[in-house]
């Protein structure tokens, strides 16, 4: 359950976001997740260097 946290924490940011009509910063919100998402998923380990 602890693993779904930061997920909606990042939704109700943005729904929260959509409803006040700060689209554009909404918008970023979820842009600036998925990248993070997407790096820590892509980026080399580094536990298995030396």
């Amino acid at each position: 359950m602890k693993a779904f946290v930061p997920w909606l924490v990042v939704l109700v940011v943005i729904l929260a976001l959509n409803a006040l009509r700060l689209r554009p910063l909404a918008t970023a919100v979820a842009v600036a997740w998925l990248v993070y998402c997407i790096w820590t998923w892509v980026r080399p380990n580094r536990r298995s260097g030396t």
